[in-house]
């Protein structure tokens, strides 16, 4: 049994020909292939301030807290299955609506959405050294055995593109889940990787921010697993 993922360009053609980005605000919708490869964040977003992507934002709860309270950092979502997108989506719609957001003031105007495959993203698009920060909270654990080469820190492509894209300055990875036998697995395998070492005293980053799985399986008396990593 193959214990590693097999993804290649054959793969990704199939895969990726819908992939999509989304402006929040705007409600525009565009063919993630329209934009260059690598992304040009400044002409984006239309400022310089730091990039943090989230990788699968499931229903954007963790996305829409951290992008409100801070409007001077770019986020990204990048979310393969396309209901968590409309998820996502409907819910900043729904905040701006019953909030009676004003589209003058600029709120979540630092957010865009791509409806993705993660590694084919961070790969193709995501330009050397400039993202901040990488938020990976409670990833697929794929626990049965047969599905366990899905799990996205047994791509060595994924890591690599992690490493090479973060910030040489403070680039910094958070990694949160409640399944232990996969995260001694994360653990095994970044623990591995010349250009990311382990961080044992950063704090949680927006600690006040929880995602919808946090919030859940800690009202289940959960244990939830938390690594960080930096860019040597």
């Amino acid at each position: 049994m193959n214990t590693e993922p097999r993804y290649n360009d054959i793969y990704y053609k199939s895969t990726t020909s819908q992939s999509k980005i989304l402006d929040v605000v705007k409600n525009n919708t565009e063919s993630l292939h329209n934009l260059p490869m690598p992304i040009d964040w400044e002409q984006l977003f239309g400022n310089k301030h730091p990039i943090e992507i989230e990788i699968g934002p499931g229903k954007g709860r963790f996305l829409l807290e951290a992008s409100k309270q801070y409007q001077d950092i770019n986020f990204v979502g990048v979310e393969r299955a396309q209901k968590y997108v409309e998820i996502t989506r409907t819910r900043f719609e729904k905040y701006m609506r019953h909030f009676s957001v004003d589209k003058k003031t600029g709120l979540f105007t630092n957010v865009r959405l791509v409806w993705t495959d993660a590694n084919y993203f961070l790969t193709k698009y995501v330009p050397d050294t400039s993202v901040q920060t990488y938020h990976v909270y409670f990833p697929d654990p794929w626990p049965k055995a047969r599905q366990q080469k899905r799990r996205i820190f047994r791509n060595k492509d994924f890591l690599n593109a992690l490493a090479r894209t973060l910030s040489s300055d403070n680039g910094k990875l958070y990694v949160l889940t409640d399944f232990a036998e996969y995260f001694d697995e994360i653990q095994e395998r970044l623990g591995q990787h010349k250009m990311l070492k382990p961080v044992l005293s950063d704090p949680k980053p927006y600690k006040n921010i929880t995602t919808n799985f946090e919030m859940k399986y800690r009202s289940e008396g959960r244990e939830i697993y938390r690594a960080v990593y930096e860019k040597v």
